[in-house]
């Protein structure tokens, strides 16, 4: 698993972001970004700026969890025409790959 760091420098690349442009996103200058990504322990609320920024969401997921979620994200949608299961149907884990994720069967 990637390092939060480069995790968020993956993510601005992904977007086509440069460094620079972190200032308008998330209201700091370029060199406080660039600091940030190379050397990091940025505060909470730097964060939840970046994320923002770069149209993302910062979340804990339990170590236990890890897998399944990294699972869910890698996973390629397919070409399902609902999004909702039928009347009486069962949804199993491929319907609803966050089912009993955060143990709320």
């Amino acid at each position: 698993m990637a390092s939060l760091l480069q995790q968020l420098k993956k993510r601005r690349l992904a977007l086509g972001l440069k460094q620079s442009d972190m200032m308008l996103r998330a209201g700091m200058s370029r060199q406080q970004y660039q600091r940030l990504e190379s050397r990091g322990n940025p505060r909470l609320d730097n964060l939840e700026l970046i994320a923002q920024a770069l149209n993302s969401e910062l979340m804990l997921i339990p170590k236990d969890k890890l897998g399944a979620v990294i699972a869910v994200l890698e996973h390629e949608p397919s070409d399902q025409t609902s999004d909702t299961p039928r009347e009486g149907a069962s949804t199993s884990l491929h319907d609803d790959p966050w089912k009993g994720l955060l143990g709320d069967d």
